[in-house]
């Protein structure tokens, strides 16, 4: 019975990232969404997909770093918007290990 339920779990570990490191991008671009639901979202998404090329684009060598900080806290806060306007669930690997514990404890 051990050696079943180690097979198990060494094989639904292994499946769980393997594939998180074939997906890995090693391009700097940023990625685009995929369409959101209403036409008002939509052009959201595009105003805010275009500020972040922007920031992107820039020469940030010659800013203050005051100036830097506050670009950081805009683009994360850009980022956060496109993830609420994008919906879904996201879960991490650490919670993916603790549910699937918890599955194998409870059967």
């Amino acid at each position: 019975m051990r050696k079943i339920v180690f097979c198990l779990i060494a094989t639904i570990l292994s499946l769980t990232f393997i594939p998180l490191q074939v997906n890995a991008s090693t391009s700097d671009s940023i990625t685009t969404l995929p369409a959101p639901a209403s036409p008002a979202t939509a052009e959201k998404v595009l105003t805010l997909e275009s500020r972040l090329k922007e920031i992107d684009a820039m020469d940030k060598s010659e800013l203050k770093a005051a100036d830097k900080k506050n670009l950081r806290k805009e683009v994360k806060s850009i980022k956060h918007e496109l993830r609420t306007l994008e919906g879904g669930i996201y879960l991490t690997a650490g919670a993916l290990i603790i549910i699937l514990l918890l599955v194998i404890i409870l059967m």
